[in-house]
């Protein structure tokens, strides 16, 4: 006689725990951790309690505090809009080339954050392809107006799939109803289809927020004299080496990042942003107003425009002798880089599978039992595992140098600390994908492994893990992209040793060589795309070839 199928909590409480208490304190040691170790080096800078470094700053550098603050207000505003245009344009209108559109946001996504501000200067700066070389200019492409174009439109794609994803999900035929009840194309815009896309777009809001506060390379690269918190962070700890007051500079950076954290987790507690349901049935005609379907469109195709100049222009700087000077034809500036750069960009590819592959299993085995346990430690550990997503980056890489600089010096050089950090700041990700593909797996199906005599562990092996493909994938595909790409958080954990791609293009930039800057930069894009295309085929493309067997026979 079958026994009775054990409810949520009881399939978690016989899965084998001891695999989540591993996983569990890795959370308490590679986030909670460093977060204390900031917390204390800034407030205990000799061994004794002290607020001076704080006072300094906010007596002597309130107009960075300002800068800072002005800079996210502005970026957030034009991220978020730009954004939402995106993503009325992909979900709500019928439109031609929405492939083009997506696949545009998608590019953005898997390139190095400073590459728009590298195209900037290759467009816009001094000896700058339209402002110098067509239109003659003579005018300072630096400053404040420079970084806020840059960080938006760098910043818009996350916008717009976070966007995207709510609109997907929201129930259709409520704004039928309003339609059918006499109201027009405004009035249910205004009182049906934003109210309910508000989730995402105060997600969004608070995550280009955050993002813009924490972003150093884009003020540094063409901010000019106008300085920000993040920029004076990596200036403290890199150049004069000054943790004490760096690691005060960071906390500042940590009080919006907390706040925005709460309102994220409050709404996620409420609204699923991972949805795995199948969106909305295609658009037959666009249900915006004539008004602001010209208004999104002008904004999405001009967002296209820019951004494939800016694609077109880095793949034409590797190739061109010395930019803005002479535009003939080289190949100097790969040969240099497949002569003195390699050994990186493989540095990097290792390090970003090694993380991708670590954060998708660590995402998916916490999924597993986050989704089902209610008590006060799983949800502690959700909490705190959330963290990083949010934490500014320069945080998180002071905060590790901080809290492990004890290692020896044998795993310091082997990218141990690299890896660890992209892992946990990315393990939020394959959490929440997890636990909504868990929201579709019935427990009664491991509940039937064990009646059957299998144990917990193969009930785990054999029926969740590889339900929950599609999950890893997610948390694959975004941790890759992420650690071949980033750079604010790794930065202060590099050594000779361990210098990755994207820190050779930063030092590139810095100096001033486009050719090579272009071509690293190029290098990672399609190196970054070809790894991803290549996963989402072996992986999902091997499911679907499976669904179709069980199908078809």
């Amino acid at each position: 006689m079958r026994k009775p199928s054990r409810q949520a909590g009881g399939a978690s409480q016989d899965a084998p725990l001891i695999l989540f208490a591993l996983l569990a304190v890795g959370v308490l040691i590679f986030v909670l951790w460093p977060t204390v170790a900031i917390l204390k080096e800034s407030l205990y800078p000799d061994g004794h309690f002290s607020l001076m470094y704080y006072q300094d700053l906010i007596e002597k550098n309130r107009r960075l505090i300002g800068n800072s603050l002005f800079i996210g207000f502005w970026t957030t505003l034009f991220a978020v809009f730009m954004g939402l245009c995106c993503a009325l344009y992909v979900t709500y209108t019928n439109y031609r080339g929405k492939k083009t559109v997506l696949a545009v946001l998608m590019m953005t996504l898997i390139s190095p954050p400073f590459m728009s501000s590298l195209s900037y200067i290759m467009l816009f700066g001094r000896r700058g392809l339209i402002s110098w070389k067509l239109l003659g200019l003579h005018w300072n492409p630096y400053g404040p107006h420079g970084i806020i174009l840059m960080e938006s439109i760098g910043l818009a794609s996350i916008a717009a799939f976070l966007i995207m994803a709510v609109l997907k999900g929201t129930d259709r035929d409520l704004e039928r109803a309003s339609l059918d009840l006499g109201a027009g194309r405004w009035a249910t815009m205004l009182n049906v289809t934003f109210p309910l896309a508000r989730p995402g777009i105060v997600t969004a809001g608070l995550i280009v927020f955050v993002r813009s506060l924490s972003d150093f390379g884009t003020p540094i690269f063409i901010g000019g004299s106008y300085n920000v918190l993040a920029t004076h962070a990596y200036t403290t700890a890199v150049g004069s080496y000054d943790l004490p007051k760096a690691a005060a500079i960071s906390t500042l950076l940590l009080v919006p990042a907390l706040i925005a954290f709460l309102i994220y987790r409050r709404l996620m507690a409420k609204n699923s942003l991972f949805s795995i349901k199948p969106g909305g049935q295609e658009i037959s005609e666009s249900r915006l107003p004539p008004m602001v379907g010209a208004v999104v469109c002008t904004v999405v195709w001009g967002y296209v425009i820019f951004e494939i100049a800016k694609y077109g222009t880095i793949l034409s700087g590797a190739f061109v002798k010395t930019w803005g000077v002479d535009f003939s034809f080289t190949g100097r500036h790969l040969e240099a880089l497949k002569l003195a750069k390699m050994g990186s960009l493989f540095r990097s590819l290792k390090y970003a599978v090694i993380t991708a592959v670590a954060a998708g299993l660590m995402g998916v085995l916490m999924a597993r039992y986050l989704g089902r346990a209610k008590g006060i430690f799983a949800r502690t550990i959700d909490f705190v595992a959330d963290l990083p997503f949010i934490l500014p980056g320069p945080f998180f890489g002071i905060s590790y140098l901080l809290a492990f600089n004890w290692m020896p010096e044998a795993v310091l050089a082997s990218g141990f600390l690299i890896v660890t950090n992209c892992v946990y700041r990315q393990l939020s990700l394959g959490i929440k994908s997890g636990i909504s593909v868990m929201g579709q797996i019935n427990p009664e199906l491991e509940d039937a492994v064990r009646d059957q005599g299998g144990s917990s562990f193969f009930a785990l092996k054999d029926v969740t893990i590889p339900l929950m493909t599609p999950a890893f994938a997610i948390s694959f595909i975004n941790t890759f992209t992420f650690t071949m790409t980033t750079v604010g958080g790794i930065i202060f954990l590099i050594t000779p040793y361990t210098k990755v791609m994207t820190a050779e293009m930063f030092e590139a930039i810095q100096s001033g060589n486009i050719g090579a800057s272009s071509a690293m930069a190029s290098v990672i894009v399609v190196v970054t795309m070809t790894v991803n295309l290549i996963f989402s085929r072996l992986v999902l493309g091997g499911k679907k070839r499976e669904a179709k067997k069980c199908i078809f026979g």
